[in-house]
């Protein structure tokens, strides 16, 4: 797996303490303003589940078509897991193989929903971000929970949002889809802005909590 941050499979992170400085140094490198294409005519979604058996990580892209939310084409890839399980460092575990997948695709996604967070994260990079940098795609994180910041309960409709604050900045929203439901988180993962990204997620959740992308992404991913 390579992209533009530069980093190449064997100079992965393989511990926390490798880690902080590759967080620190490509969180400068994320975008966190429109830059994606319009309109949009393929978007992609990734999960991604653990075999501990095996020690395997299975990734899984759903491609949608962006209107009908119709699955156009489904990735699944398995890759040997190389970081353990760390609160606040999932994406040191889940993109090699996320990225691996989605370069599988015969043209590359215009939008990727990622099920995790973006910025919305101690340090500003969370799974959606470093994915973005890594593959150069425009990413949004929609978590299913919150990882860090405060925020009030958004009203009870569906739209509704509430911002979400970690150390005095604004890092992501929590977002009502669907009435008498949690809502989901969420932040900018890279080259999407806020606002676009909260419209979105609304757009590809017209029926359930979660977006269709995820959902269908979801599924992919435990077909092995």
């Amino acid at each position: 797996m390579t992209g533009p941050a530069g980093l190449e499979p064997e100079n992965w992170p393989e511990t926390p303490e490798q880690a902080v400085p590759v967080q620190e140094r490509l969180r400068r490198l994320v975008v966190v303003r429109d830059d994606f294409p319009t309109p949009l005519t393929r978007i992609a979604a990734v999960d991604a589940h653990y075999s501990e058996h095996d020690g395997c990580t299975w990734a899984a892209v759903a491609e949608m078509d962006p209107d009908t939310l119709e699955l156009t084409r489904s990735v699944l890839l398995v890759q040997p897991t190389r970081f353990p399980y760390v609160p606040g460092f999932l994406s040191f575990r889940e993109v090699p193989a996320m990225a691996a997948a989605l370069a599988l695709l015969p043209v590359p996604p215009d939008l990727v929903v990622v099920d995790g967070q973006g910025i919305a994260h101690p340090r500003r990079f969370g799974l959606a971000s470093h994915l973005g940098v890594v593959t150069g795609l425009p990413t949004i994180g929609v978590a299913k929970s919150r990882l860090v910041g405060r925020y009030e309960e958004p009203g009870p409709e569906r739209g509704a949002v509430s911002p979400m604050f970690h150390r005095k900045e604004m890092v992501g929203v929590a977002l009502r889809t669907r009435p008498g439901t949690r809502p989901v988180f969420v932040s900018a993962g890279h080259r999407v802005g806020l606002e676009s990204a909260v419209e979105l997620v609304l757009r590809f959740s017209p029926r359930w909590r979660l977006s269709e992308p995820i959902r269908l992404a979801d599924a992919v991913s435990r077909m092995h």
